[in-house]
Parts: structure tokens; sequence; C-alpha cells
């Protein structure tokens, strides 16, 4: 055999050597002319890859990608002497509706297409020879998002001794936690695939990666033939570091199965020692100290990279995250991938991880639910399998938006799901994420309001007060009579209550449910001053999830500028080509927008002045339809060239009670703060290049200032990148481009065609921008710059120096950068 594989046990990586390809029809393999097939690295995502177009079935949903089914093939060589082990595929989610062959023999199905779940192989493998693995996957008219299609997370290859252990076979507990002393509970799970007894020694160490220090046991255990055995190890670790999200301390559970001198299998954990309190006086405690939920939602795609949970991607968002002020993401509205957690383990990023957008009722055509009855016990127990050792999991979602959570069946179906989850992890609480609007008897409401039209205008009508009237019509209902009953049980099965776009119900509960702890779950991002002063003075309300921390393709344009001049309509605007949802507070590059340092001064976190300006070209322009998801639609910058003279609108978010706005050394107004929006104020003055000062007044003294300079006319690129070296092969590096001025200041306008070339082990994976309307693809190898940026995404092929160079196509000027790919051992 020509594989070369590691010592057996082992687990590696099935990352490299598969080809994907539209399935051949019969007709197609006679007459031969099988779709093209081409070699991918994983994860993969085979839509990103598919012609958008505004026929698409999913339209706007899906960003206007296509559905379709894809097929993953492989060669496995198999040795001859593994014919005694246990071999398996881990896969951390395929979507969706994914099939596994060996040889073309089916050995495993699973629908959820974010479900984690291992395969065994070994009865299904020719020994010595060379096996063809094949994963088949369909997606169509199954997601209300871009959900991407394919292995577009790792697959996992494990080898093992006929004792081994089971499938995420090792959890973690911290039971008892002091500043002395800290209890580690190790469970482990161990299989005994043999007809034989089975006596081996199960050794459990406990290591503290920065202090080097570690403590042990070993013990036997004895399996019956055929059978599963859960053995339990309770170890002391002296002087704990706690995990908190100040201080993300990792600690790692090596747990190692042996037979006399042979290793059968051994497996790595890392975990984290904290404590986890909650109730409605004191709220969310870590470690006895109080947290407060900064919270972002997010959907699981990684922007030009599509669908793919790649670890580098899923850390540099977890960490643009945090230091846009977040210290909490909720899962929308799927389970995580392993390498986000493992991300948000690292840097002190709590987690709501959730499992279901639906149950029983569904929402497309062809969702989940076809599945739920069958399947909803094995996927939360994927979920809490793939979560229990994570200390960033702080809490499980069962649900989102669950239309017939008003109905007895869907409370009786919510009851069974968090005892289920309670069952396999006691030690987190769960919440729901409810719209009332979906529970409560819409025609009683409207006939109690006089009639459909009286109920539209002072309710849920989307246009009033820039968008907030609807949200402040949920309000109306979420707090009436009806909305109460029709949750009360609903709230109770929960340990949180999870309340969408229901900011209302904070001061109602605190009032009349009085021991019921709740969280914003997900909230429009335009109101998250009045929400923050809302959780601030409300303790039994434990954070604010922001609809969305990260913008996201698909449910295209519903934060987007949709503009009358443009000929947009309502409800959400201008259609194809609009591509993101455009209502993150970054970018899908990872790009702060204005209101994320808004954000930020709701939080208290900064405490300068943040400038936003709004395009001088839509001064007078009209959006027809506007909602509480839309930001202004504004930019951080002061260069409007050929705008000279013409009228700008300038917004200044500043925690003070007056902005000055001083241009070019002369004062040119002065507005009070929160006229119109908290913490806001919005003057309109004439456009002159040159200096931009807002200055924060409290009782007309200046407390801090901001400045904004404009760009003069473009002289280069400059290329940041993150990563002074990446992982080889399959690492990731993220190239920002910049189109700036001699000085190095951004040059926001104009639009520039930017080409980019790579040199050396690597290759261009993705190339694109924050433009949310745009038929650009993120496979090409140009892109037109948006406000001044574009981002390249590398990946290493092998080690060595990786040469980037971006060229501004029309004017020549160019600009490289060189990212060093480094070996690593699996």
């Amino acid at each position: 055999m020509s594989a070369e594989w590691p010592p057996v046990p082992f687990s590696v990586p099935l990352d490299e050597g598969w080809v994907c390809s539209r399935p051949a029809t019969h007709f197609e393999r006679v007459s031969g002319t099988a779709p093209e097939r081409h070699e991918v690295r994983l994860p993969h995502d085979a839509m990103r890859e598919a012609q958008r177009s505004p026929e698409a079935p999913s339209g706007g949903s899906s960003g206007y990608f296509p559905g379709g089914v894809w097929r993953y093939t492989r060669t496995l060589e198999v040795p001859r002497d593994w014919q005694a082990r246990w071999v398996s595929l881990t896969f951390d989610g395929v979507y969706a509706d994914a099939r596994v062959y060996v040889d073309d023999v089916l050995v495993a199905h699973r629908p959820n297409g974010y479900a984690r779940f291992s395969v065994d192989l070994a009865p299904h493998l020719q020994f010595g020879a060379r096996n063809r693995l094949r994963v088949d996957v369909r997606t169509h008219l199954d997601s209300r998002w871009y959900s991407g299609a394919g292995l577009y997370r790792e697959v996992r290859l494990r080898v093992a001794g006929g004792v081994h252990i089971a499938p995420d076979g090792v959890r973690v507990h911290t039971p008892d936690v002091d500043d002395d002393y800290a209890a580690v509970e190790v469970v482990t799970d161990l299989v005994n695939e043999t007809s034989l007894m089975r006596t081996v020694r199960l050794a459990t160490r406990l290591d503290d990666p920065d202090a080097g220090e570690a403590v042990s046991d070993d013990v036997p255990v004895t399996l019956p033939p055929g059978a599963t055995v859960r053995a339990r190890r309770r170890l002391w670790v002296r002087s704990p570091r706690r995990w908190s999200p100040e201080a993300p301390q990792l600690y790692r559970a090596r747990v190692t199965v042996r037979e006399e001198d042979a290793v059968l299998d051994e497996r790595a954990e890392a975990f984290g020692i904290r404590t986890l309190r909650l109730d409605p006086f004191r709220g969310l405690r870590i470690n006895d100290v109080p947290v407060t939920l900064r919270g972002a939602c997010v959907h699981h795609d990684n922007g030009l990279l599509g669908a793919i949970s790649h670890p580098d991607a899923e850390d540099r968002k977890v960490r643009r995250l945090r230091e846009a002020g977040f210290n909490a993401v909720r899962m929308a509205h799927n389970p995580a991938s392993q390498a986000l957690l493992e991300a948000c383990d690292r840097h002190g990023m709590l987690v709501m991880n959730e499992a279901f957008d639906v149950w029983h009722n569904e929402k497309t055509a062809f969702d989940y639910s076809r599945s739920f009855d069958r399947w909803w016990r094995d996927d939360l127990e994927a979920m809490v399998a793939g979560s229990v050792n994570h200390p960033s999991v702080v809490m499980y979602s069962i649900g989102n938006e669950i239309p017939e959570l008003g109905r007895a069946d869907g409370r009786v179906t919510g009851r069974r799901l968090a005892e289920h989850v309670r069952s396999l992890d006691p030690t987190r609480p769960i919440t729901n994420a409810m719209q009332i609007l979906f529970l409560v008897d819409l025609d009683a409401q409207i006939e109690a309001a006089g009639g459909l039209n009286q109920f539209l205008g002072g309710v849920l009508d989307r246009r009033a007060d820039e968008g907030q009237g609807f949200a402040a019509g949920q309000n109306v209902v979420a707090t009436s009579p009806l909305a109460d009953a029709a949750i009360e049980e609903a709230c109770s099965v929960v340990d949180v209550t999870g309340y969408n776009y229901a900011e209302g119900r904070y001061a109602f509960d605190a009032e009349h449910h009085p021991q019921r702890v709740s969280v914003g779950s997900e909230t429009f991002p335009t109101r998250i001053a009045n929400n923050w002063r809302l959780v601030s003075q409300h303790p039994n309300v434990i954070g604010d999830f922001t609809w969305a921390g990260w913008d996201y393709l698909g449910e295209a344009g519903i934060g987007g500028h949709a503009y009358e001049e443009d000929g947009a309509t309502f409800p959400y605007g201008l259609g194809y080509p609009n591509l993101t949802a455009a209502c993150g507070d970054l970018d899908i590059t990872g790009v702060r927008l204005p209101v994320s340092f808004y954000r930020e001064i709701v939080f208290g976190l900064r405490h300068e002045p943040y400038i936003a300006v709004g395009r001088p070209a839509r001064f007078a322009h009209t959006i027809p339809a506007p909602n509480a998801w839309q930001w202004s639609d504004t930019v951080s910058s002061w260069t409007w060239p050929g705008f000279e003279g013409r009228p700008i609108r300038v917004e200044v978010y500043a925690a003070a009670e007056e902005v000055e706005l001083i241009l070019n050394g002369s004062v040119v107004g002065r507005a009070t703060v929160g006229e119109r929006r908290p913490l806001v104020a919005t003057m309109t003055l004439n456009y002159q290049p040159g200096t931009l000062v807002a200055v924060a007044l409290v009782d007309g003294r200046e407390i801090s200032r901001t400045v904004l300079v404009s760009a003069e006319e473009v002289a280069g690129l400059r290329l940041t990148c993150e990563q002074a070296a990446i992982a080889a092969p399959g690492g990731l590096a993220f190239v920002d481009v910049d189109v700036v001025d001699a000085a190095g200041r951004l040059n926001t306008a104009g639009a520039h065609r930017l080409g980019v070339q790579v040199q050396g082990p690597g290759r261009l994976v993705a190339l694109g921008t924050g433009r949310p309307r745009t038929e650009e693809r993120f496979d090409a190898a140009v892109c037109t710059s948006y406000d001044g940026r574009a981002q390249a995404v590398i990946r290493s092929d092998g080690p060595g120096p990786i040469r980037v160079t971006v060229i501004d196509i029309d004017t020549e000027l160019s600009s490289g950068v060189v990212i060093e790919a480094t070996p690593y051992s699996v």
C-alpha cells in the first residue's frame, strides 16, 4: 500500500484527495458525458462555486445561489493490519441530507446539515485494498439563509484498537471549584468491539499547558465483549486557574487506553475550569462574577469563503467580534462547528449554541421539519456532545421562532427537547428564542384594535418612524394579556426565556414574573441604546444579542439601503443582485461599520466620539421601506470628490450632551445629542475637503474629540495581513487591501479594479469586498474595491514563502506582502 498513515492509534483530518462533481446520470455515464470533476481540499463549499441567478428558486434567501446535488469521492487505501482495528470517519457537519458510501454501498445517512456524526467504516472496508469513499449531498429550498453545500466542515479519520474510546467519548466536568482546589471529573466511554472479555488500563492526565503542571491516575477497566463501558475518574487540581471571558485559561485532559505495553487509543480534550450560576436577582455569574452578555447573533458562513468553517477563519471572526466589544455569540440557527467553539474557548467568547430553526412546522418547502420526528434526539445529542467540553458554551437553545410553540403540540415538544438536553448535560441553562408574534391569535388582536387598518397602522407599520414602528408594534403585542398567556408554559419549560424583538417584556416580567430569567435572544441593531438601558436596569435580563453581529450571505437586503430612485419597493428592496443581509455590525470581510462603533459607545467601551457621514449622492433620496434592521447609509470618511459645496449629512455618536463640528478650523455646527436617536447628534453642512473635527461636550466643556481628514489622490495600495505565518498545507491568510493616498489615508472614493497574483506554495481562494449588492464572484482573480477596501484570502499548499501582489489594474499601482507557510504536525 502506498498511503503513509501514522502509527495506530491516530486521528487525522481527511482534507486532501477529494474530488467534487455533480453526480452523473445513467445516460451521462453511458454516453461518456459525465459532469466536470475537480479536486478540492476540505473544508469545501460547492454552492459558492455555482452561478448566482435572479431565477434561483430560493431567491434572496440563499443570496440567489442555486441549490443542487453534489458528490464527493476519495480513495482510501486501507492496510491489511487495520483488519482488527476500529476505523471511523467523523463529520463535523455536511450540508445537507448527507449519504455516505463505501464502494457504492450506503453506510450512513444524516439529513441535518449541521449535525456532527461518526460512521463506523470497519465493517464495510476491503482490507489491503483501495476503497472508494463517496458522500452525496443535496440542498433545495431547505434554508432561509445561505447554507452552502458539501463537506464544509472538518472530516476526521480515526483508527484505534479493538477496544477504543467512543466518538466524542471523553467528557470533562468541573463540579466543585474553589480557590484551593477544583474537582475535575473525566468521563470516558470505552467500547469493546471484540468478542472477548478485555481488561485495559485507563490513564487520565490533566495538563496545565502554561504552568507545565499535571495530575494523573491510572486504573483498570474490564469490558465484556461487544459492550460499552463508562469509566468515571475524578481528579483534583491545586490552585486552579479559572476560565473566564477576561482570562480564558485552558487545561487539557489526556486519556490513554493501554493493554499491557500496547496503546489502543488516546484522546486529548481542551477544557476550562469555571463555575456557572444563574438567578433573576444577580443574573448570570461566571466564577461568581456577574457577566452581562454583549451578544451578537451570527450565521455560520464566513463571507468570501462561503459556508467553509476553517479554523483560521473562525479564529479571525471571533477575534474581530471581541475587538468590536462583543463577549457572546448566538449561533443562529444551528449548532456551531468545532472550529468556531475552539476559537471561542481561546478568546473568551461566550456561546449560546442553538439546535434548530424548525421543529414540526416547515418554514421552507423542503427544510428539516421533514426529518425532525426521526432525528431530533440524535441531533440534540450531537450538539451536546460537541459542546460539553467547551467552557465558552454557557447556554443551549432548543429552537428559534418556532411557530407551533403557541399550540399544545408545540409546548409538549418543547418540554421533551428541554428535558432531553438536561439529561445529557445538567450543567448549562436552556433557552428557546421565541417570536411572540407567531404565538398569539392575531385575529383577536386585529379585532381588539378595531380592524386591520388600525392594527397595521398602530402596531405593525414597518415604515413608521424610520422603521421603528414595527419594532414598537411587536412590543405592544408581546406585552398583551393574550401574549402573556400564550407563552406562559413555554417560559416555564426553559431556564432562560429567549425574547426575539420583545424588549418590552423586560420590565413587564420584572413586575409580573419576578422569578423569570430572560435574554434578548434577537434584537434590532437600531434599538440597542434603549435595549441596553433596559438590560442594565433589570438583573433578570442577562443580555442582548443583536441581529446581526457579522454580516452574512442570504436573506439578501433585509438591512440594506434600497432607494426609491433606484426602483426599490416594499418590503426589502431591489432583489437581485443583492447578496448579503446588510445588517451586520461588521461586514462579511470583518470591517467594522458605523453601527459597530455606536454599539461600542452604548456598551461604555468607547469614550471618544465617532463620525459617520451620509453618502452625499444619496442626500435627497428616499428609502420607501425603512426597517429597524437598517442602520443609516453612512461611511466614516471625509473624502467625497465631486460634491464640493453640496449638502452632506454628518452623524456623530457620543456619550455627551452636545457635539460641535469644526471644518478646516471654523465651527460649522452644534447639535444636541439624542434628539433623533440616543447618543447621536445629526447635522447638515456643505461639503468641503479638509479636516473635520467632532468635539463632544458636557456642560459646554470638551470631554473628547475625533478627526476625519480628506484623502488626497490615490498613491498606492496598502496590504495588511494579521498572520506573519500560516500552517502548511491548508492554512489561510487574510490579506486586507486598502486604497490609500501618499500619507497612507484610506481613499474611499471611486471604484478600483484590483487583481491578485500569488507566487510560491499558495493560491488565491477568495477575493471580494463587503459590498452588499454585487454580481462579482468570490472565486475570481479580480474584484472592484468598495469604500476603498477589498480582501484576498490565500491558502498554503506547502511550506515556504508565499508572495501576494495586488495590482490596481487601471493605474498599475501595486503592492505586495510575503506570508511564510510553515509545516505543522498532526
